[in-house]
């Protein structure tokens, strides 16, 4: 197979960038010096995290200079998410690092006041205009199609700027801000989101890439677009532990418990609904947005010997291109020879697997405990803090598991209480949320909403909010514990536990302003695809993407 050369300094999960090439067609050869770049025909540059971070990372391997002789050099250039802010003079990320400057143009941070921020999920790339290309693909971006983008900082568009230079752009908009989602000029082509985690459109941008097609009359544009905008993510979870004849297998609990009820041939039994590869599989071709792993027994093992769950990641990440996250386990342990592991290695081990984010639960409600001992000062050691450093915040979920706890009175509580639309099981009127650990078999002294601003504050981009009491009831999603999440926090929130139909979907997304939705067991037992789910949100007039047929 042809080869590309890519620029490896430890960004995150290349194992999906380099899978996807593969799948095109293409076999990566790595950059491990500078001399290696001078050798490389066509360079890949990925980036994730911080954009300080990343330039300083290649100011000290000294590839700056061997990267802009390689664009001034006319050869291919393909720049990823930071790969595409570092051709930038800077960003408000880190106003003292400087970029490449071969655009002199700053990036700014999402204004939060009104969207959440990290701008998380599937969003446009329209072209700006084609000119006398016509109705010619700009390698293969269609306007109907949707990408994945994951960053806090983007490049503003200014109309005709950067045009004026012979720059293609492609837009996106996020709220009411438009910003570049694609930017290319003969031999480059830089994109803000991640063509390895958007499915078809992603595939098809990376093969017009290599194999040279940057105006192409066989791919004509499609020039519908069916909306602009952040799409509602629909996520499908699967919950992966080992059963009662030692195999991984994916399950499904009744608020937590995953062995089948008494009366029932499997009494006694974990459930198993099917091997995780290939339900990963059959929801990304029905459309999911995102995987999610969780490992609901990893905390009784070291990750790092967990190898049946890092093949299931390696093995999903080969067919899958969409975002996969991974939870369970994610803390400092010792191995089996005594030595202590830290939870940056163990997320280290996840991301060279496949996985994109990792999803945090216990371990980040006693960071949140020690948070409020110290008086909400941050001690820079907690899983939440080193991780998010070491790749970004968009790369760090927190898990939730609150439960209600019913008062009689506001005043029964030193916790926040809200006034539920149902009364307790005493005829209480209040409710406060008590954070669980360990899956729900240890309480807290800690309300949703502390926890929620305590993990903000260290790092976390994204927040996985469950609810025990909704958990397998099918009865729909908590709304009044969403909308009080959302009220504290800036971050996306991710609504998980209850969902049964897709009428929940809908509700979900038209009675909060949830960023996605999560659901596992209506899909397991067959009862609904994600299919079913999309079709039922675009008739209920909310923007989702849609599945495009595979290259």
């Amino acid at each position: 197979m042809p080869v590309v050369h890519l620029l490896d300094y430890v960004a995150g999960n290349v194992r999906s960038l380099v899978n996807a090439v593969e799948k095109v067609g293409y076999t990566i050869e790595w950059v491990r010096t500078p001399e290696d770049v001078e050798k490389a025909h066509s360079l890949i540059l990925p980036g994730v995290g911080h954009f300080g971070h990343c330039l300083s990372q290649f100011a000290e391997g000294r590839y700056l200079n061997p990267i802009r002789k390689h664009i001034e050099a006319g050869k291919p250039f393909l720049g990823i998410c930071v790969g595409l802010q570092a051709l930038f003079a800077g960003s408000e990320e880190s106003p003292a690092t400087a970029g490449l400057s071969i655009i002199p143009q700053r990036l700014s941070r999402f204004n939060d006041i009104n969207k959440s921020v990290p701008h998380i999920g599937w969003n446009s790339a329209v072209l700006v205009r084609t000119g006398q290309n016509g109705d010619q693909s700009f390698f293969g971006l269609q306007d109907q199609s949707k990408y994945y983008y994951v960053h806090s900082y983007a490049v503003p568009y200014r109309p005709d700027y950067l045009e004026a230079e012979g720059w293609t752009v492609a837009t996106a908009k996020y709220g009411d801000e438009e910003f570049i989602g694609a930017i290319g000029r003969r031999n480059v082509l830089a994109t803000q989101f991640h063509p390895e985690k958007s499915g078809t459109p992603g595939l098809r941008l990376l093969k017009a890439f290599l194999d040279g097609r940057q105006w192409d009359s066989s791919m004509p544009r499609t020039l519908h677009n069916p909306g602009q905008g952040l799409t509602r993510r629909v996520i499908a979870c699967l919950d992966v532990r080992t059963n009662d004849d030692g195999d991984l297998v994916v399950t499904k609990g009744d608020q937590y418990d995953v062995r089948a009820k008494a009366g029932t041939a499997a009494q006694g039994l974990v459930r198993n609904l099917g091997k995780p590869v290939d339900m990963a599989r059959k929801y990304y071709d029905q459309g999911a947005d995102e995987i999610t792993f969780l490992n609901i027994t990893s905390y009784r093992n070291c990750p790092l010997v967990d190898l049946p769950m890092l093949e299931i990641l390696r093995r999903t990440a080969e067919t899958v291109f969409v975002p996969l996250t991974i939870g369970g386990g994610i803390r400092e342990t010792v191995d089996a020879t005594g030595s202590k592991i830290s939870a940056l290695q163990v997320a280290t081990i996840y991301f060279k697997s496949g996985a994109d984010k990792v999803s945090i639960g216990s371990d980040a409600v006693l960071a949140a405990m020690e948070y409020y001992r110290n008086d909400k000062r941050l001690s820079g050691r907690t899983a939440i803090e080193t991780i998010s450093a070491a790749y970004g915040i968009q790369a760090v979920v927190v898990s939730v598991d609150p439960k209600r706890v019913y008062v009689r009175s506001n005043s029964d509580t030193i916790h926040r209480v809200i006034k539920p639309s149902q009364v307790g099981p005493s005829g209480e009127e209040y409710c406060w949320y008590q954070c669980t650990m360990k899956g729900g078999r240890e309480s807290t002294d800690l309300d949703v909403q502390q926890l929620v601003e305590a993990v903000e504050a260290m790092g976390a981009g994204e927040i996985l909010l469950n609810c025990i009491d909704k958990d397998g009831s099918n009865t729909g999603f908590d709304l009044e514990l969403i909308r009080e999440v959302k009220r504290c926090t800036k971050v996306p929130v991710i609504a998980s536990s209850g969902a049964g139909k897709p009428a929940h979907f809908t509700e979900v997304f038209q009675q909060t302003s949830s960023d996605a939705a999560l659901g596992a067991g209506m899909f397991h037992r067959g009862e609904y695809t994600v299919k079913d789910v999309k079709d039922h949100l675009l008739k209920d007039g909310l923007l989702i993407r849609q599945v495009e047929e595979a290259l």
